[in-house]
């Protein structure tokens, strides 16, 4: 514990959902957390007052991950009022699904902005602060349709291959500044955004999963809290698939 006081993890996308548990997992190992939503802030209070029960400092802040000048607006608040950055955790995400012959170019846009875009904007401005300490990890959570593709998802898997790609070079870019890059492409996980599928396409997803369970967003959490330990300090520019079998 000693290794990570006062240290702190930024965490976007976090009010609900995979986010919020990986905020709460990491808050559990003694991580301050800075929670970054989209959403108003009073959505992510929730998650702020949980977060504090654990004993570390927590602050939520407005964000949109898109917005490059925003973003470094916030992550330069963010290490005035902690004191520093060492997790970026890019969670923030959304979807647009349809069918390629009826996806608009608002829809590839919009799914781009926020999910490969908005990764980049915040690795942009929160790696100078981990350079200047000559440590830090990102990790950032892809997608299981970002190493398979998926029907429906052309925005969304270019998105979630985009973040891997952009994981792979960052990591090779900052080794020598002890930074490591990872990322996490989970299977199907039972979220507000899986939520809205139907059950005939829940049927169809069980069957394609070797470990017959879904996901919970605490799967996830703890592959980040591992690859954020002091367990994981030579390895970085991986891929790990939590996803019950599914990829393989």
């Amino acid at each position: 514990m000693s290794e990570i006081t006062g240290k702190t993890a930024i965490v976007t996308g976090a009010s609900r959902g995979i986010g919020r548990a990986i905020a709460v997992r990491l808050a559990k190992s003694g991580f301050n957390i800075a929670i970054v939503d989209a959403c108003p802030l009073e959505m992510s209070k929730d998650c702020e007052d949980e977060v504090k029960t654990l004993g570390v400092e927590a602050k939520a802040y407005q964000c949109n991950v898109a917005d490059f000048e925003k973003v470094g607006e916030t992550v330069a608040q963010i290490a005035e009022d902690f004191g520093g950055i060492y997790i970026l955790v890019n969670n923030a995400g959304i979807t647009r699904d349809t069918l390629l012959l009826k996806m608009t170019e608002q829809n590839f846009d919009d799914v781009i902005a926020v999910n490969l875009k908005g990764t980049f904007n915040f690795i942009k401005h929160c790696t100078p602060f981990m350079m200047k300490k000559r440590e830090g990890r990102v990790v950032s959570i892809s997608s299981i349709v970002g190493l398979e593709g998926q029907a429906g998802q052309v925005n969304y898997s270019a998105s979630k291959a985009g973040i891997i790609g952009v994981t792979k070079s960052c990591a090779r870019e900052l080794a020598s500044r002890n930074i490591t890059f990872n990322a996490i492409a989970p299977g199907y996980v039972e979220t507000p955004m899986t939520a809205v599928l139907t059950d005939k396409q829940k049927e169809a997803i069980f069957e394609m999963i070797p470990l017959k369970r879904y996901g919970q967003p605490e799967d996830i959490a703890n592959a980040v809290n591992f690859l954020c330990s002091a367990d994981a300090s030579y390895i970085t520019g991986q891929v790990l698939s939590v996803d019950g079998g599914m990829h393989m």
